[in-house]
């Protein structure tokens, strides 16, 4: 995952903003308690999004708690005290960072990368037992993905993005084995399918001027025409795609029991995918927005 699943803060409500902000700080915690110091620089938004949505069918309320970190030293934060939700989402997050960075290095022989999977394979060993199913499945996943991307001739994008968004399904889904099982797998295979390829799009142009495998380009470019051309050309088809997926998810969040955090869950799946993709396809009515 890759940092795009975030609320649309316009929208949000202040205690619902400072809710999120917790448990953005309460899952770096965790991955300073469960894991280590260093993975805490792969912290991303996804996850805290996983941990929330866990959270919320969950029937036991989160604790709250101040803290001071080093980041932010003046003053002390509050933060959702670790749970298992989070903790799951912590080594879920390790996991998923470790073979971005293997990815990198296959891609562009990212020296930085490949100094910090180096740290990260170390952290794998403490992946609890309970989730090494997970780490197998991730990887294979990846692999099946990586190599659909090296033959790609034929393929259609929903066959290409298949392999990440079923991961993304089966992570959003396999945390227990309960009622919302299949809800939470469709839930998360049309998330990891929104971020597989809208994360192509927003690298349409670089990957294009570097001749870099890019699956809207591969699918859809038939007549090999310039990043300007090709993307006025299927700027609305990409849109529509993303526009479906992100429909899907709020559709599915409908069908869950929720247990709290109902309107940020909403907020973050009906504003906040949508807000992404105007930032994303530059049509954001302000120029000079950052991010949450």
């Amino acid at each position: 995952m890759f940092g795009y699943v975030t609320p649309c803060k316009m929208e949000l409500k202040i205690k619902d903003y400072e809710k999120f902000r917790a448990y953005y700080c309460g899952l770096c915690k965790s991955i300073k308690n469960n894991i280590g110091n260093i993975p805490r620089v792969s912290l991303n938004y996804d996850m805290t999004f996983l941990a929330i949505l866990l959270d919320s069918l969950d029937d036991k309320y989160p604790i709250y708690s101040k803290y001071r970190c080093s980041v932010h030293p003046l003053k002390k934060k509050i933060l959702v005290v670790d749970n298992n939700c989070l903790s799951y989402a912590a080594f879920c997050n390790i996991i998923l960072t470790y073979y971005k960075l293997l990815d990198n290095i296959n891609d562009d022989n990212s020296i930085k990368s490949r100094l910090f999977s180096l740290f990260f394979k170390g952290y794998l060993k403490k992946v609890p037992d309970s989730l090494k199913e997970h780490l197998i499945y991730i990887e294979n996943n990846l692999n099946t993905l990586y190599s659909i991307e090296k033959s790609p001739d034929g393929k259609s994008i929903d066959h290409i993005a298949h392999p990440f968004a079923e991961l993304t399904g089966f992570i959003v889904s396999s945390y227990k084995n309960n009622e919302n099982k299949d809800t939470l797998y469709w839930l998360g295979y049309n998330l990891g399918k929104w971020i597989y390829v809208i994360d192509a799009w927003d690298d349409l142009e670089k990957d294009m001027s570097n001749n870099k495998f890019n699956v809207i380009n591969s699918c859809f470019n038939r007549d090999n025409l310039s990043y300007k051309e090709f993307s006025s050309i299927i700027e609305s088809k990409v849109d529509f795609i993303l526009g479906i997926c992100a429909s899907q998810c709020s559709s599915l969040l409908s069908k869950l029991t929720l247990k709290k955090n109902e309107e940020l869950l909403y907020n973050i799946l009906q504003f906040g995918l949508l807000e992404k993709m105007d930032k994303v396809f530059k049509r954001s009515c302000c120029d000079h927005e950052k991010s949450i």
